[in-house]
């Protein structure tokens, strides 16, 4: 019985899987973690009226007033921070189309060795870290943000760093491909491959943590993977 070719519907997932081998192997990453849909492995702060659940492989993030939720392990630059993010417009209670934002190698100055936790949610209790933020598709999705945290209330944002450019602006239901590098005193945030802040930091994070961050929005996190990078910069 003769067998006939494999189709490309049956192709192109092995290849892109095949790809994505090679892309860790070329950059000298190593995988340190890749767990999103384990609650044990998160740290959630949220104001009342939300919640944060697991659903298939999903983590979901519904929120009514502010959430972050942090990734557990404290990371080491150079380090690289990849996931699937959708702002789910369905729709239902939590459904806005908004904030789609995050925190990486952030740090409390006044407990630098422990994870930045014990906040209430409210946005305004974070203003004490030293962190890198990205807030994309905020202020009801007419900014894109990234601003580096001192600990004060000041968050300084540079004018280049404060977009609102409609195609970086959220689309609903869209499943966006994020990508968070520290890496030699350098900080970068990067959306479906194309790179959207770079920051040469005169002080750099080289440890801290991550965290997701939304308010009144629903959010789906898929594939959450963490890599070190033995690469440096040229």
């Amino acid at each position: 019985t003769r067998r006939s070719a494999p189709s490309l519907r049956h192709v192109r997932p092995l290849m892109r899987g095949i790809a994505w081998i090679a892309g860790l192997l070329c950059a000298g990453a190593a995988l340190i973690a890749a767990e999103t849909a384990d609650l044990s492995r998160w740290s959630v702060e949220q104001m009342p009226g939300g919640s944060v659940t697991t659903e298939g492989d999903a983590l979901v993030i519904r929120d009514a007033e502010g959430c972050t939720v942090w990734w557990r392990e404290r990371l080491t630059a150079p380090v690289e921070i990849t996931y699937e993010a959708k702002v789910v417009v369905a729709g239902g209670p939590f459904d806005r189309l908004s904030d789609l934002n995050c925190f990486w190698m952030a740090l409390d100055p006044k407990l630098p060795g422990a994870i930045p936790a014990g906040r209430t949610g409210r946005f305004a209790d974070y203003n004490n870290l030293h962190t890198y933020y990205v807030g994309q598709g905020g202020n009801n999705n007419t900014t894109v943000r990234f601003r580096r945290y001192d600990g004060s209330d000041a968050r300084p944002l540079r004018p280049e760093h404060d977009l609102a450019t409609p195609r970086l602006l959220l689309r609903p239901n869209h499943t966006y491909r994020l990508r968070l590098v520290a890496r030699d005193g350098v900080a970068e945030y990067w959306c479906d491959d194309q790179l959207i802040f770079t920051f040469r930091d005169p002080a750099p994070l080289s440890s801290g943590w991550f965290g997701l961050r939304t308010v009144r929005s629903r959010l789906e996190i898929r594939n959450f993977k963490v890599r070190e990078s033995s690469l440096s910069r040229r």
